[in-house]
């Protein structure tokens, strides 16, 4: 089911991120991966933060464990407010860089630092689709 993401919540999916927004249209998550290094890195950019090489996307694993998160329970937007309460999350990867996202598929006060979480994808309409993570064993 397509939950059509307002204009002005839509990202910015020009430049060198979008790479991350395709990826996720088809069902994958991306990380910018440094050859010379070894090492993914976010947010999105060209060069590696640690030896400045020109990265490349990689397809991740899709899973990691929350790392921090807070539960919203009120919001004034709009197209939020039939989702309250819902979890922000930072998620750390198995490869390593946090990201920020949302924890779905689970009660808001199961959501627990170290749970382990997979990333599914939301289609929001207009051929983009956002990464979420839902508890591992339930992303599909």
């Amino acid at each position: 089911m397509t939950h059509e993401l307002p204009a002005h919540l839509r990202p910015d999916i020009r430049g060198f991120g979008r790479a991350w927004w395709s990826g996720a249209t088809h069902g994958k998550l991306l990380l910018p991966f440094c050859p010379a290094c070894a090492v993914s890195s976010w947010p999105p950019r060209p060069h590696c933060p640690q030896c400045a090489s020109a990265t490349q996307w990689v397809e991740a694993s899709g899973r990691g464990v929350v790392h921090t998160f807070t539960v919203i329970r009120q919001t004034a937007e709009p197209y939020f407010k039939s989702r309250v309460p819902y979890v922000v999350a930072m998620i750390e990867l198995d490869e390593g860089p946090r990201i920020m996202s949302s924890v779905v598929r689970c009660d808001v006060d199961a959501v627990h630092v170290g749970m382990p979480v997979a990333v599914t994808f939301a289609d929001v309409g207009g051929s983009l689709s956002l990464p979420l993570f839902a508890p591992a064993g339930t992303a599909a």
